[in-house]
């Protein structure tokens, strides 16, 4: 007798929910960072982090998706914490950053320092730790340290999303080394795929690897940081892929997001790839955060919400906010080892 498929849920810190549940989201930020490329920038500060959250509820916010992968100071323990108390679902992801953001002896333990100059052996590993996080929970992997600081009970919350990224119009050892771990994660779990692209550049070279040569759908495949190249082209051929876009980062004035995004995103929905598009804050330093006289996740609600329903419509900036995110980080969740 073959068992029935499970139905498609968005896998939370406190568990897995319906898509319908999540309301209004920020579909990529940051409670917790650190990298040695933001030194004394670092969110680190739980409190800091409840307080965000909690403008953010009083916005109108649902559910926010905290794209800090791998060694990078989530501190996963203390996300159901702050979820229950702000009334705000968070997903976490598990996965890993460009080689840069850290200590060669990260990339050690993780078996991803041979990947970073092209020596490394294969992905096995690696792609072992990103389906741990995602079907055990982070901190539960047994093949190194983490920086997942379970809570007092010892819980682990699991990832939802798996995070990677790309680099300046192209793809180093390092990216292809950890995209190829993401997808066997991808494969084994059906997790999605939230893709850093540097400065927006690059769509191209990540469809082509993982949706090409690595067989993960497109649907599975968000593309970061779109905004920060609006090369209108490129965002039209990805999302004809089939890939989610998003926006991400807004009130970055030397990034040319806010004066460009409404049109961007016009004439994407005028192409027919309204469901294709996603809306984040990607708050990465304490500075931006709304508590500290930043835009932080509040923005998103508070001031680029009304100008796009200006521009787009109510209807469709709706779908951006609820419909799209729903869509794109559920899964019919897969034991790993799965098909």
């Amino acid at each position: 007798m073959v068992s029935a498929r499970p139905e498609p849920a968005v896998r939370t810190v406190s568990g897995d929910v319906s898509p319908a549940s999540l309301g209004l989201c920020d579909a990529h930020d940051h409670l917790f960072l650190r990298s040695p490329q933001l030194p004394g920038q670092e969110l680190d500060d739980p409190g800091a982090a409840a307080a965000e959250l909690r403008a953010f509820r009083e916005a109108g916010g649902g559910t926010v998706i905290q794209w800090t992968p791998y060694g990078m100071g989530r501190r996963a323990g203390e996300l159901p914490r702050l979820a229950e108390e702000s009334g705000v679902r968070i997903v976490a992801a598990t996965g890993l950053h460009q080689a840069v953001h850290y200590a060669p002896e990260v990339l050690e333990r993780v078996g991803a320092k041979g990947g970073a100059n092209g020596s490394g052996g294969g992905s096995a590993d690696l792609a072992a730790l990103f389906v741990a996080e995602l079907t055990t929970g982070i901190g539960s992997w047994s093949g190194g340290r983490g920086d997942g600081r379970t809570d007092a009970a010892g819980a682990h919350p699991r990832a939802g999303m798996i995070k990677v990224a790309g680099g300046f119009h192209g793809l180093d050892a390092h990216a292809r080394y950890t995209m190829a771990a993401a997808a066997e994660a991808h494969h084994a779990t059906g997790a999605p795929i939230g893709v850093h692209l540097e400065l927006g550049t690059g769509a191209q070279d990540v469809l082509d690897l993982l949706c090409g040569t690595l067989a993960v759908p497109p649907r599975r495949v968000v593309l970061g940081h779109l905004n920060r190249s609006p090369d209108l082209v490129t965002h039209r051929s990805a999302a004809a892929a089939g890939a989610y876009l998003a926006f991400d980062g807004p009130s970055r004035a030397h990034h040319a997001t806010d004066w460009r995004l409404p049109d961007a995103l016009a004439a994407l929905a005028d192409a027919g790839y309204g469901d294709r598009l996603l809306l984040g804050g990607d708050t990465t330093t304490a500075a931006a955060r709304s508590v500290s006289g930043g835009p932080g996740m509040p923005h998103l609600l508070r001031r680029l919400r009304p100008r796009l329903e200006l521009a787009l419509g109510a209807e469709l900036v709706r779908h951006l906010f609820t419909t799209n995110p729903a869509r794109a980080f559920a899964v019919a969740w897969e034991r790993a080892g799965g098909a």
